[in-house]
């Protein structure tokens, strides 16, 4: 089944029969290299059972990778419509398992892919991954049957994700995440598989929804109010970014600082002062 896909020309020979670049404006870097390309594809838990979304294919290095992985269906998100010509190739040798909506993933509603369940694996625009997380991890609390997130995010992310209290990495994402799923680095990317090269240097991360986790939020809408509220001044102690707070109520002195606060008393104190 995966014969056809594998049998295609290089990426990088595909990009330059259309004539395609990188484009900047869409944080575009493509991943060219086919082990890593493939590392990722099969870090997706129980991928040969489960439908794929990924969000930002471009050439369609890592959907190739889903397909050949076994994935039965992938559904791929791409706002910049000149990827066209490669990912219709891909399409015709798929077999029917992919195919691609071209919008910006910000504004697309999953839901309406009549999928039960699925995982999402994607090296994510930069330049929007953060934004598309947040969403996701919102869609995992009201009850989105996402069974795992396989995503790339330049290395400073990844580090806030999984990052706990006392870190310096320690944030927004760090509490949103830890409160009702379970992530990890699985590895690190160097910036030389990329074209263009960026920068900096990324990192795959999975997250893995947590039932028993998610049963305990009732709205995580409140925990990202307070967390963008203490950490947007993470210098000043609690008690003088919210005053007049019994804060012994909740085991604290209000001297805290928004870093030395775990996910659970985030979620704590959201429900009592929001």
């Amino acid at each position: 089944m995966t014969d056809r896909v594998s049998s295609l020309p290089p990426v990088s020979a595909m990009m330059r029969a259309h004539g395609l670049e990188p484009k900047k404006q869409f944080g575009q870097n493509f991943l060219f290299d086919l082990n890593l390309t493939g590392r990722i594809a099969r870090s997706v838990p129980d991928i040969e059972s489960t439908p794929v979304i990924e969000v930002g294919p471009g050439p369609a290095g890592l959907t190739r990778a889903l397909l050949m992985a076994g994935a039965p269906r992938v559904i791929a998100i791409e706002k910049d419509k000149t990827t066209a010509p490669i990912l219709s190739e891909i399409i015709d040798a798929s077999d029917g398992r992919l195919s691609v909506i071209y919008a910006d993933a910000l504004r697309v509603n999953v839901s309406e892919f009549g999928l039960s369940e699925y995982a999402i694996c994607s090296n994510l625009p930069y330049n929007v991954g953060t934004e598309l997380l947040i969403g996701w991890l919102h869609k995992i609390a009201s009850g989105e049957q996402i069974k795992s997130l396989t995503l790339m995010f330049q290395r400073e992310v990844a580090n806030r994700i999984v990052a706990t209290p006392n870190d310096k990495s320690y944030g927004r994402l760090s509490v949103l995440t830890s409160l009702i799923a379970d992530a990890k680095i699985l590895f690190d990317v160097p910036n030389t598989a990329f074209f263009p090269r960026p920068k900096v240097q990324s990192a795959v991360v999975q997250i893995v929804p947590n039932p028993d986790k998610i049963k305990k939020i009732s709205n995580l809408l409140n925990i990202e109010q307070l967390t963008a509220r203490l950490f947007g001044q993470r210098r000043k102690m609690i008690r003088a970014i919210i005053p007049n707070t019994d804060w012994q109520q909740f085991g604290l002195t209000g001297t805290e600082r928004a870093e030395n606060l775990s996910p659970e008393t985030f979620a704590l104190l959201a429900e009592n002062l929001l």
